[in-house]
C-alpha cells in the first residue's frame, strides 16, 4: 500500500493539496486548524458534508504525536478508515469488535509512528485500563465527533459522552480538545464548551446554510406510498434514504417499493447487528438504490453519493431533521429533502413526551421542539432560512425550496383569517387548535355541546374539514398571527399581528402548495458518456477493493474530470479530491478512460 511521507515542514496547504487533492480549505476549516495547532480546544459547528474530518486529519498529519477520534458509531470509524486508506493515510479503529490480541499491536504501532489516528467510542475511553495503555502514547489532539450527543439539551444525548472529559484529563500528554458537531443550538454550543473546557472565543461556527439541497414539505399525501414510490422512480439513478418513524411503517413500506420493483433494503433497530451490519454495507456498495429505515440509521451514514432524503414521517425536531436530510448530498451536489407532513405523527410524539419519565423540565422542552416542527412545516418562509433561523443564524432565501420556489402562487385568505382569529377572541385563549377548529367547521361533538359552542358569533363560519381548520390555524400561529401559550396544553392566542387582520389593516396570503421536479446538477454541457464510463470503471475498481465506489473518487470528482479532460498526471492532479496516493493508484487507469473519448 502507497502511504504518505510527510516532511518537517509542511504547511496544512500543501498537505490538503497533495494528501486530500483539494486546492483550498472550505469557510472555517483553516480557523479550526490553526487553533489547534496553536494548541487551543475548538468547537467546530460546520453542517454536514463541510468537510469537518479534516479539521482533525490534517492536524494529525503534522503533529509528531497521535490523534484520537472520538466517535459514536463502530460504522462511521470504518468509513473514515477506509477513506484515509485511499489517501495513503494508516488509521486504525478500537472498539467492540476489535480482538483483544489487535489492541496491543495498534497501540505499538501508533507508539511508532506508524498510525497516526486512532478512532474510539466514548465507552472505551471510560475504561481505567485503556486509559492506562494510552499513556505510554503521545497523545497530541482527541477530537471529539457528533460532539452534541454531550448535552442534554441536545436531540442525541449519549450518557457516555459526559465522561469524556475525565479520560481526557487523566492522559499525561494533556491533548488539544476538537469538538465538532453539525447540529447544535446556541445552548447546545454552549453546554459543550462548558463540558469540554472550550471557552467561547474558540467556537468556529460556520453558516448552517447547505446551499446544495433543496427542501420540500408534502402536506399529508392521500397515498404516501404511492408518492414515495413515484418519487424514488422520478429519480432512478439517484441514491436516497427514506425515514419512518416506526419499525413496523419500514417493513411495510419496504414490501411496498419491493412489489413496485425498486432495488430496496430495510433497516431499523429491531433487526440483529449482523443483519443491520450487512444491509448498510449493501447500501454503500450501491446493491441497493434505496433503504428505508428508522432513525437507527443514523450518525453512521458516510455515503457521499446520497441525492435524496424523504422523511416519511414528520420528524421530531430541527435538529434531528436537519441532520437526518443532511445525509443528502455530502459530496457537494445537488440533492434534496422533502419531508412528508402528517399531524397524527406528532400527535403521537406529543403523546411520548406525556407518557415518559422525563423532568417537566426536559418535557417542556422536547414540547417546544414539537412546535418548531409544526412552525416549519407550515411556514411561508423559505425552509432554508428557517432552518438556519432555528439555529441562530440568518441566510438568504435559497431560492429552490418549495416555498422559494411557490413564490408567486399566493393565494388572498384574510377572510378566512378574520373567521379563526375573531373565533380564538371570542373563546379568550381557553383552548387549544383542535378545539378552535371544531368550532369553526361547526362540529356537533360532545366536547362542543359542553361548552355550548353553537353560542359563540363564528361557530361554523368555515366551510372546510376539520383538517384543513387545523392546517389554517398551524399556518396562522407559524406566520405570528396567533401564537401558542403553554407547553404541557397549548392553547391558542392573538397576537399583535393577528388584531391588525382583524381591524382590517392587513391582509393574509398563503401559498398553494404544488411539487417542482429537482433540476439537475452540474453543468449540463457535460459528456455524459463519457462521466458514465468514468462511473463504469470506479465501480469496476471499487468491486476488486471491496470498498464503496464513492470512497475510490466522489461524483463530484467524476464530473470534474468529465469537465476538466486531463491528458496526463500533472492535470490529473487538479481534479477535485486527487492527491498523490489516487493518482498514483488510479491516475493511468482513468486517464485511459479519458483517452478514449478525447480521441
Amino acid at each position: 500500500m502507497f502511504h504518505i511521507k510527510l516532511g518537517k515542514f509542511m504547511n496544512p496547504e500543501k498537505i490538503l493539496k497533495q494528501t486530500f487533492g483539494y486546492s483550498s480549505f472550505r469557510p472555517g476549516q483553516k480557523k479550526v486548524i490553526d487553533l489547534i495547532l496553536n494548541r487551543k480546544n475548538v468547537l467546530a459547528v460546520m453542517p454536514t458534508g463541510a468537510g469537518k474530518s479534516l479539521c482533525y486529519q490534517v492536524p494529525a498529519l503534522m503533529n509528531e504525536g497521535v490523534t484520537l477520534v472520538i466517535s459514536p458509531l463502530i460504522s462511521l470509524m470504518k468509513d473514515q478508515i477506509d477513506s484515509l486508506k485511499q489517501n495513503g493515510i494508516n488509521a486504525a479503529a478500537l472498539n467492540s469488535t476489535t480482538l483483544q490480541e489487535e489492541v496491543n499491536p495498534i497501540l505499538r504501532q501508533a507508539y511508532e509512528g506508524k498510525i497516526k489516528l486512532i478512532y474510539i467510542t466514548p465507552e472505551r475511553l471510560a475504561m481505567d485500563y485503556f486509559r492506562y495503555q494510552l499513556n505510554f502514547l503521545d497523545v497530541d489532539l482527541v477530537a471529539v465527533d457528533e460532539a452534541h450527543c454531550i448535552s442534554q439539551w441536545g436531540h442525541d444525548f449519549r450518557p457516555a459522552y459526559r465522561q469524556i472529559f475525565e479520560g481526557i484529563n487523566s492522559l499525561k500528554s494533556k491533548p488539544t480538545i476538537l469538538a465538532l458537531t453539525a447540529t447544535a443550538t446556541p445552548a447546545v454550543q454552549d453546554d459543550i464548551g462548558q463540558q469540554l473546557n472550550i471557552p467561547q472565543e474558540n467556537f468556529i461556527i460556520t453558516s448552517f446554510a447547505r446551499p446544495n439541497i433543496s427542501f420540500k414539505v408534502v402536506n399529508s399525501p392521500q397515498n404516501t406510498h404511492l408518492y414515495i414510490a413515484q418519487y424514488i422512480k422520478a429519480h432512478p439513478d439517484d441514491a436516497g434514504i427514506i425515514y419512518t418513524n416506526t419499525r413496523k411503517k419500514v417493513e411495510s413500506l419496504t414490501d411496498y417499493l419491493a412489489k413496485k420493483g425498486i432495488s430496496v433494503g430495510a433497516y431499523h433497530g429491531g433487526m440483529d447487528a449482523k443483519e443491520r451490519s450487512q444491509i448498510q454495507e449493501a447500501f454503500q456498495f450501491d446493491e441497493f438504490q434505496v433503504i428505508v429505515a428508522t432513525n437507527a440509521f443514523g450518525m453512521g451514514i458516510d455515503k457521499s453519493n446520497v441525492r435524496f432524503v424523504v422523511h416519511a414521517s414528520s420528524a421530531r425536531n430541527i435538529e434531528s431533521y436537519y441532520q437526518e436530510a443532511g445525509r443528502a448530498g455530502r459530496d457537494g451536489e445537488e440533492s434534496e429533502a422533502v419531508m412528508i407532513y402528517h399531524p397524527g405523527d406528532l400527535h403521537q410524539y406529543r403523546y411520548f413526551i406525556e407518557e415518559s419519565d422525563a423532568d417537566q423540565k426536559y418535557k417542556e422542552l422536547q414540547y417546544q421542539k414539537l412546535q418548531a416542527i409544526t412552525d416549519y412545516v407550515n411556514t411561508g418562509e423559505c425552509l432554508q432560512q428557517f432552518i438556519v433561523r432555528y439555529f441562530g443564524q440568518d441566510c438568504p432565501p435559497c431560492g429552490k425550496c418549495s416555498n422559494c420556489l411557490n413564490q408567486g402562487d399566493l393565494k388572498d385568505i384574510t377572510t378566512d383569517a378574520q373567521k379563526v382569529i375573531a373565533l380564538v377572541y371570542e373563546l379568550d385563549g381557553r383552548f387549544g387548535k383542535n378545539i378552535v377548529a371544531q368550532c369553526l367547521v361547526g362540529s356537533t361533538s360532545q366536547r362542543m355541546q359542553e361548552i355550548h359552542a353553537d353560542q359563540y358569533e363564528h361557530f361554523n363560519s368555515l366551510k372546510i374539514s376539520q383538517k384543513e381548520a387545523v392546517s389554517l390555524i398551524d399556518y396562522l400561529i407559524a406566520s405570528g398571527y396567533l401564537k401558542i401559550e403553554g407547553i404541557k396544553y397549548p392553547l391558542v392566542h392573538v397576537t399583535n399581528r393577528g388584531w391588525d387582520v382583524l381591524d382590517g389593516k392587513a391582509t393574509v396570503k398563503r401559498r398553494i402548495s404544488k411539487i417542482q421536479k429537482r433540476k439537475q446538477s452540474f453543468a449540463q454541457d457535460a459528456d455524459t458518456n463519457l462521466f458514465k464510463a468514468l462511473r463504469e470503471k470506479r465501480k469496476e475498481l471499487a468491486k476488486k477493493q471491496r470498498v464503496p465506489a464513492f470512497m475510490i473518487f466522489s461524483d463530484r470528482s467524476l464530473h470534474d474530470m468529465t469537465k476538466i479532460k486531463p491528458q496526463n498526471e500533472n492535470d490529473f492532479l487538479e481534479v477535485s479530491g486527487v492527491g498523490q496516493a489516487k493518482l498514483k493508484k488510479y491516475g493511468q487507469i482513468m486517464l485511459k478512460v479519458i483517452e478514449k473519448f478525447t480521441n
